[in-house]
C-alpha cells in the first residue's frame, strides 16, 4: 500500500512538471522564432535596400526578373526567396528543393503581404517556412514608386527541429493535416508517425500518446500559417524517461518491503515460538484445569517471564488438585454421615420394632391371635430392612448390571401397583390405573419394577398429606401409560401438596427427603438412575397444591431388541 500510494504521487508530480515542461518548451519555442523572425526583417530590409534588386524589379519582365533574381537568393542564403511584380503577381520564386506546386503559393503569399501579425510562415510543398516580407521603392519609402515585394525566408525542417529540442529539451514534431513535415524522434519512429499523423494533428496540450512502445506528454502549439491545412508543432516529452527513477524507485522500495517481509516473517517465528505458542500451552492448560484435568502437564519454553507463568499455574494445578482432594473427601465423608443417619434412624426403628415384638412373641401368656400380628409386624420390619439395604446396593452400584428382555410394560405397572396397595401408607389411598395400552419393550423387568415402586411410594406418601387434611378431598393417585413416535411415558399423578420448592432443584440427588416419617431419600434417586440406564429420564411436569406428575420416559430406540438396533430400521415396539 506504501508503494502503490508512493508511486501514485510520484506519477501525479512527475505529469506536473512535464506539464510545465512543455509549457516551458512552448515558449522557448516562440521567443527562438521572434528572434529568428527579427533577424529575417533584417535581412529582408538589407535587401529591399539594394539598388541592383530595385533595379532588376524595374524591367517588368518575368524572365528576367527569374533570371536575375537567382543570384540575390544565393546572396541571401535563405532556403524560400521570391519576387513579387507591382500587380501582386509572383514574379520570381527559388527554393530548395525546388518548388513543384505553385497553384496556393501567389494566394498565401499576397494574403502575407496584406497580414498583420508579428511572425509569418508559409506552408508549401510539404514544407513549413518562416518569411519575412519588405516593399520595393523606387525613391524613398514613403514618396517613391512601388516597383513590387521582396519575401525570404528559412525553412522549419530537421535542422531547426533540432535546434529547437536543444534549447527546449523537448522531442519537436512539426504536422500539417495528415503529413509529418519535420521530426526529432529519428529513423524508428517513422512508421509509427506516419500512422499516426491524422492523430497527431489533432492532439491538444496535456494530451498523451504512444509512439511503439514509449509513452509520451504532448503540448501542441498552432503555426499561424495561410494554408488551407492547419500546421502544429507538437513538443513531446517521454513519460517513460521521466519515471525512470519512479522505477528504480519502485525496484528499491520493493526491495526494501521484500527485506521488511523476511524480517516480520521472522520476527513473527520468534515471537510464536517465544510468545504465541507458550501462551497457547497455557491457554490449553488453564482450560484442562478448568474441566478438571489435573494431570496436564505445562511445557516449558518461551520467554523467561511465560516460563516463571507456566511454574506459577503448575503450583495453582498442584494446590487445586490437592483441594479437589480434599474436598472431594470431604463431600464423601458428609455422604457418609447423611447416609449412616438416615440408615441409623430407619434401622433403628425396624430393630425396635423386632425386639419389642421379639419380647412379646418370648412371653408364654400371649395368645395365638396376637403371635401372629406381632409375627406379621417382624416380618414387616425384616422386609423394611431389606428394602433399605437393597436400596443401599443399588445406590453404591457402579456401572450398568442390567438383565434385559422382552417385557410386558403394562403388566409390570399394575404389579407395581398391587405391591403399592399392600404398603401400610397406602392404606388410605385410591391408586387408580388408566387404560394401558398393551407395550412390550426390551428392558430389565426387576429394576423398572422397582423405579415404578419408588414413584408410586413417594406419590402415595404425597396424597396421605393431603387426605388425612379436613375438608380436603380423598387421596388418590393415578397412573397411566402413553406411546410417542419417540418414547414410551409413564406418568404417575397424585393430589398432595406438591413438591415444596427448596428440594425441587436436588429432588433427584441422594438423601433428600422432607417430611417423610420414613426412608433415607434413595428412592427418587434409584429410579432417575435406572432410567438413565434404559437411555431414558424422569422429570417433573407437574407440582402444585392438588397436582403433583412425575413422568417416566424410556426412548423407543433404546427399548427396541439388540436385532432391530443393529438394522438401523425405524423402531415401533411390538404390541
Amino acid at each position: 500500500m506504501s508503494l502503490f500510494v508512493l508511486h501514485s504521487s510520484l506519477e501525479k508530480q512527475i505529469h506536473n512538471n512535464l506539464v510545465a515542461d512543455l509549457s516551458n518548451s512552448t515558449q522557448t519555442f516562440q521567443n527562438l522564432q521572434l528572434e529568428r523572425q527579427q533577424m529575417l526583417d533584417h535581412e529582408v530590409d538589407l535587401l529591399a535596400d539594394l539598388p541592383s534588386l530595385k533595379a532588376l524589379m524595374t524591367s517588368n519582365d518575368s524572365n528576367t526578373i527569374q533570371d536575375g533574381g537567382f543570384e540575390f537568393w544565393r546572396v541571401s542564403g535563405s532556403d524560400f526567396f521570391a519576387l513579387m511584380d507591382v500587380s501582386g503577381s509572383l514574379a520570381a520564386v527559388y527554393s530548395s528543393p525546388a518548388l513543384t506546386e505553385r497553384s496556393d503559393l501567389g494566394r498565401q503569399l499576397n494574403l502575407l503581404l496584406n497580414s498583420k501579425q508579428q511572425q509569418h510562415y508559409l506552408y508549401t510543398n510539404h514544407r513549413l517556412y518562416q518569411v519575412a516580407f519588405r516593399p520595393l521603392y523606387f525613391g524613398s519609402d514613403s514618396g517613391g514608386t512601388l516597383l513590387g515585394s521582396v519575401v525570404a525566408g528559412y525553412a522549419l525542417d530537421e535542422r531547426i527541429a533540432k535546434q529547437v529540442r536543444e534549447a527546449a529539451s523537448a522531442e519537436v514534431i512539426f504536422v500539417a493535416a495528415d503529413q509529418i513535415i519535420s521530426s526529432t524522434l529519428g529513423p524508428k519512429y517513422d512508421g509509427s508517425l506516419h500512422k499516426q499523423a491524422s492523430e497527431l494533428s489533432q492532439l491538444d496540450s496535456q494530451d498523451d500518446i504512444w509512439l511503439g512502445k514509449e509513452h509520451y506528454l504532448v503540448a501542441s502549439l498552432p503555426i499561424p500559417t495561410l494554408s488551407t491545412s492547419p500546421v502544429h508543432l507538437l513538443v513531446l516529452k517521454s513519460f517513460d524517461q521521466a519515471s525512470g527513477f519512479v522505477m528504480k524507485l519502485n525496484r528499491l522500495l520493493l526491495g526494501l518491503g521484500l527485506v521488511v517481509v523476511l524480517v516480520s516473517t521472522l520476527l513473527a517465528l520468534y515471537v510464536s515460538g517465544t510468545i504465541t505458542r507458550p501462551l497457547d500451552a497455557l491457554l490449553a492448560g488453564a482450560r484442562a484445569i478448568g474441566s478438571g484435568n489435573f494431570d496436564y502437564k505445562f511445557t516449558r519454553g518461551g520467554a523467561r517471564e511465560l516460563n516463571e507463568l507456566s511454574e506459577a499455574f503448575d503450583q495453582m494445578r498442584n494446590q487445586l488438585r490437592t483441594s479437589q482432594q480434599e474436598l472431594v473427601e470431604s463431600a464423601r465423608l458428609a455422604i457418609i454421615g447423611r447416609m449412616a443417619s438416615s440408615i441409623s434412624h430407619d434401622l433403628r426403628h425396624y430393630l425396635s420394632a423386632i425386639y419389642a415384638n421379639a419380647e412379646f412373641l418370648s412371653h408364654p401368656a400371649t395368645p395365638a391371635v396376637e403371635r401372629e400380628e406381632l409375627m406379621a409386624d417382624v416380618k414387616l420390619a425384616v422386609h423394611g430392612m431389606t428394602d433399605v439395604i437393597e436400596s443401599l446396593l443399588i445406590f453404591s452400584r457402579t456401572g450398568r448390571s442390567l438383565h434385559p428382555s422382552y417385557e410386558s410394560v403394562n403388566l409390570l405397572i399394575e404389579r407395581s401397583v398391587s405391591v403399592i396397595r399392600m404398603h401400610p401408607d397406602a392404606q388410605s389411598v385410591i391408586i387408580v390405573i388408566e387404560p394401558l395400552a398393551p407395550i412390550t419393550a426390551w428392558i430389565d423387568a426387576r429394576m423398572v419394577e422397582r423405579a415404578i415402586c419408588n414413584l408410586l411410594i413417594n406419590a402415595v406418601q404425597s396424597a396421605s398429606k393431603s387426605g388425612s387434611m379436613p375438608g380436603h378431598p380423598q387421596a388418590a393417585v393415578c397412573v397411566s401409560l402413553t406411546e410417542t413416535s419417540s418414547a414410551i411415558e409413564i406418568r404417575v399423578a397424585d393430589n398432595g401438596p406438591g413438591v415444596p420448592e427448596s428440594i425441587q432443584e436436588t429432588l433427584f440427588e441422594p438423601f433428600v427427603s422432607e417430611g417423610k416419617k420414613r426412608g433415607i431419600g434413595l428412592g427418587l434417586t434409584i429410579a432417575s438412575r435406572v432410567a438413565q440406564e434404559h437411555g431414558g429420564a424422569i422429570q417433573l411436569e407437574t407440582s402444585r397444591p392438588g397436582q403433583t406428575v412425575f413422568v417416566f420416559s424410556l426412548p423407543k430406540p433404546v427399548l427396541a431388541s439388540p436385532e432391530l438396533r443393529e438394522e438401523g430400521e425405524p423402531v415401533t415396539l411390538p404390541s
